[in-house]
Order: structure tokens, then sequence, then C-alpha cells
């Protein structure tokens, strides 16, 4: 890997719902019966804090800020000593939530329970914004996951139009009215699933190319950057141009964290200068290596060269 540049921007990523994420491997999940789990993790989770491990893993130094609250909190905070380069982290009242991914090995399925997690004031969030602008002055912010409680559907929106006046580039990957209204605030970079930019255009994108077509559309609204993953066909990246990224085929044992290692990824290439060819590489590594994990445990930086290597990226008209 790159060696981490003396001239490298800041990058703050945010979480403001983290959990602890339990996951469990079991032989089929049965109705009114109980199942006995063959294998369970402990992971920190929450998309920001997945973002900022993957970027310690490329050896890309970020903040870190997150909530914490409650017992559930404390052990947040043990799970993530040394997972994290910068922790910033912010107690709150009540109890940081547990997410719970089921492993069934057959049939095989994955199955996703994610709790609601504890409601934030306005005044505690008026100081994450501030304590966030400050963190990323010109460099990068990460808005990423589910809003708590008592955060309004515009939030990302508002602190993207004041991270974009103080010269930082918002990176935002959500989901519904939260991404539809950051959208108008453009972004420097989003990065939905299909599934997502399906939501946010009201329509099914059947194929690439309507999803390109989409991307387009953002892009020409402002967004300068448009990645959309679209699971084992790859990922599309849209901006001045277009680029077509086949992820390499490996065995997939969890989803969880893909997305956000690839948003690690293209962050910790762009904040490098590389080509946009080169982020859509190694963003395609980062979530790939990360599905060949279990639970929300995160890539092998040993193994993204191979990883690398077997990406083919192809620059569209």
């Amino acid at each position: 890997m790159t060696p981490v540049q003396a001239d490298m921007p800041p990058i703050v990523t945010l979480t403001l719902n983290p959990c602890v994420d339990v996951s469990y491997d079991i032989p089929q999940l049965i109705e009114d019966q109980k199942v006995h789990a063959t294998a369970t993790r402990l992971d920190p989770g929450g998309n920001g804090i997945n973002v900022a491990r993957a970027l310690k893993r490329l050896r890309i130094p970020a903040w870190a800020c997150a909530t914490v609250a409650g017992e559930i909190g404390m052990l947040f905070e043990r799970l993530t000593s040394g997972q994290i380069d910068h922790p910033h982290l912010v107690r709150i009242d009540g109890e940081t939530r547990i997410n719970t991914t089921l492993q069934q090995r057959q049939p095989r399925a994955q199955f996703e329970v994610s709790a609601t997690g504890p409601v934030i004031d306005a005044a505690t969030l008026d100081r994450i914004s501030a304590e966030v602008l400050e963190l990323a002055r010109n460099g990068y912010a990460v808005l990423t996951g589910s809003r708590s409680p008592g955060v309004p559907p515009g939030y990302y929106a508002e602190l993207c139009a004041a991270l974009r006046a103080q010269g930082a580039k918002p990176v935002v990957d959500a989901q519904g009215e939260a991404l539809a209204q950051a959208v108008a605030a453009r972004p420097f970079l989003i990065k939905p699933n299909r599934f997502e930019l399906e939501q946010l255009v009201g329509r099914p994108l059947p194929t690439r190319d309507e999803v390109i077509r989409e991307a387009r559309v953002l892009h020409a609204q402002g967004v300068e950057w448009v990645c959309v993953s679209l699971g084992g066909e790859g990922a599309v990246l849209v901006g001045a141009e277009t680029y077509i990224g086949l992820a390499p085929e490996v065995a997939v044992v969890s989803t969880v964290g893909a997305g956000d290692s690839m948003v690690g990824g293209l962050v910790a290439a762009l904040s490098r200068h590389a080509t946009p060819a080169d982020a859509l590489r190694l963003a395609l590594a980062c979530g790939s290596g990360t599905s060949q994990q279990p639970g929300t445990e995160l890539f092998d930086p040993a193994a993204l060269p191979g990883l690398q290597a077997q990406v083919k990226v192809q620059l569209i008209a």
C-alpha cells in the first residue's frame, strides 16, 4: 500500500447512531424453535465507524466522530480500541444500540435486525455539527448511516452546505429522504447501492445503463462523483467521465460493512489524488475483501493487491 502522504487533507467520519454488532452463524432459522449458534462475533458498528476502520487499514488517518451512550456505549468504546486512529466520542443519554446479523447456512441467507438507538437533542446535535466542521476544515467529511431519533431528515443536507461553504468535500452514504435532501446540497460524492438509487429516483433500474443514466442526472445536478454499487455486478463511478468496474469473484461470507469499505476505499484513493479508475478499483477490492469476512469484520489489507489485480475498470463514453 502507498505510504501516508504528509500533505494529506484531514478526514472525519460522522456516526450519529453507532452500535455494537452481534453476528451469529446458525444452521437454520426455524419459526418458534430455539436455534444454537455455531459461532458468535462482537464488532463495533455503524457506517461511519466502519469507514474509519477501513481507512485505518488503508493507513489513512481519520477522525471518527460518534455518539456513545450507557453500558453498551462503554462496550462499544472497548471494541473500537485500536481499530480507529482518532476516536472523537460524544457521550449522550440513553443506551447505544445493538444490531444483530444472522448468517444462515441452509438455505444460505442473511438476516439483519437494526435497533433504533438513543435520542439526540438539538443542543447536542449543534455541538456535533460544530466539531465535525472544525475537524474537517478543508478536507473530507463522510456523513453516513441511519439518523438517531431527534435528528431531522435534512440534517445531512444542512451539514453538507456548511462543509462546502468552508471548502470541505462532503461524502454522503445515506438513503431515503436524508439522501434526497443531501443531493440538493451538492455533496462531493454519494455512494448509493442500486436499491437506494431506485428509491431516490422513484422507479426500478434493472439495467446498468439505466443506473448510469440516473447517476449522470445527479452529476448534472451538482454532485461531483456518484458511485453506485451493484453487488456482484461491481459498481459504476460517474462524474465528468463514467467508469464501470467489475468486481472480483469471491466467496461471500457476509455483506455487512462491504459498502462502508467501498466508501473508505474511494475516500482513501481520492485523498491521495489517485485517478478515478484507481479509486474505483480500490473501492471494489475493499468491498469484495470485506464480503469474504465473517460478521462485521473488514477486509484484510494484505489481500488487497491481489483483489485489485482482479478488478476490471473500463472508461465509457
